[in-house]
């Protein structure tokens, strides 16, 4: 049978993480090219815990029903008071909803403020998933230039004047490549800029909490006076990626847009996750759990750099995030590098990393490449770096 795909997905690729994740079957394969929790961080005996006490409690037939596609009742009443933590205050119930993890409320938002041929603004580079999705709507995205504490305001102007975009896509904590964290300056000039060009913001913060040095910022959303931001999080990062559960905090008339939209995917975000997730947060059992955390990541972050400084050329320069899971690397343009042609070589020396060409706007960075420093032990760390250096000192012209 010849099949005859729709034109949102003919020509479509798929996600460059999740086509990586193919190949690294193999245990032997060092990989630094996933967004993975340490897996020494997963709380394991604790949901273990929560999930006996859940289903042999007097709730278990509802937690095993069909729920709201708004979300678990207490878990929307306790993100409430778990947002106070970035600055979002005043908000109630209808302010809230449960998504299934935080990559499904950027395809609510763009199914809901976007047709097709629109535009969006992101940072150069950004999440590689944002791009993808938004392929899917058949729109278009334009990128930012990044200094070294967000996007360029200057540009950011620009380019809201050159291509009239509908939403703005922020990672602003440990940016998902980059690590960078914006300035709480810009914050609010890209508040005030945005809502004075009518552009929605759409706020992605699932890193937030995996802060091990510097001091905190408040969400953008937090200083929202105009009902233009749509903050997104998730607690893929600090309980389990697997649960898939994460919510968005927007204005009203925005999130039942939101949830009309879910109803058309999954109908709701599983109950019995939801649950798991509210018994985790309803106390200091997520604080703790965090807190214990934080330096298995800052001591991974610090070796993946020490190691970076001592094997790779000096043409290579990167980012030094202080928070998240992720480092990302530039090698000179002089030095005739492509990290996409040296990926497979690499995956063939058994280390993986992801190349920056998936996450520009314009498909550009190949002499960039995001490292992911979350998931390997230090050992394991020093290896594949070694591997890496290796293997770019061999390539440079």
């Amino acid at each position: 049978m010849e099949y005859v795909f729709s034109d949102r997905l003919k020509n479509l690729q798929g996600n460059a993480i999740r086509e990586i994740f193919k190949l690294l079957s193999n245990p032997e394969v060092i990989s630094f090219a996933g967004g993975l929790p340490a897996t020494v961080c997963l709380p394991k005996e604790q949901i273990a815990k929560f999930t006996n006490e859940l289903l042999t409690g007097e709730k278990a037939i509802e937690l095993l029903q069909y729920g709201t596609t708004e979300g678990y009742l207490p878990l929307r009443q306790q993100i409430i008071n778990y947002v106070k933590e970035v600055g979002i205050e005043n908000i109630s119930i209808d302010n809230t909803l449960i998504i299934s993890g935080g990559q499904q409320g950027i395809d609510l938002t763009f199914k809901a403020f976007l047709n097709k041929g629109d535009n969006i603004l992101v940072e150069d580079p950004t999440y590689l998933a944002c791009l993808h999705i938004l392929k899917t709507y058949e729109c278009n995205a334009y990128g930012i230039r990044s200094d070294e504490d967000g996007i360029n305001i200057n540009d950011l102007e620009e380019k809201i004047k050159k291509y009239s975009p509908k939403i703005l896509y922020l990672v602003p904590n440990f940016s998902n490549p980059t690590g960078k964290t914006l300035s709480k300056e810009k914050r609010l000039q890209i508040l005030e800029l945005c809502y004075k060009n009518n552009v929605m913001i759409l706020e992605d913060d699932p890193y937030g909490k995996l802060r091990f040095e510097g001091e905190d910022v408040n969400s953008i959303k937090s200083f929202d006076k105009y009902g233009n931001v749509i903050y997104i999080s998730s607690f893929s990062k600090t309980v389990s990626p697997g649960l898939r559960v994460g919510f968005a905090i927007a204005e009203k008339d925005v999130i039942r847009k939101l949830t009309i939209g879910k109803q058309a995917v999954d109908v709701h975000t599983p109950t019995l996750n939801q649950a798991i997730v509210t018994e985790f947060i309803k106390d200091d059992t997520l604080k703790n759990h965090i807190k214990k955390n934080l330096p298995i990541y800052k001591e991974k972050k610090d070796c993946m750099i020490s190691c970076i400084e001592r094997y790779m050329p000096k043409e290579f320069k990167f980012t030094r995030p202080q928070g998240g899971l992720f480092i990302f690397g530039e090698f000179d343009k002089n030095t005739g590098i492509s990290t996409v042609e040296c990926f497979k070589e690499a995956v063939e020396n058994k280390v993986a990393y992801v190349d920056g060409t998936s996450f520009f706007a314009d498909g550009s960075g190949e002499n960039t490449m995001r490292l992911n420093f979350s998931n390997a032990t230090n050992d394991r760390i020093e290896i594949g770096i070694k591997k890496l250096a290796e293997l770019f000192k061999s390539k440079i012209k």
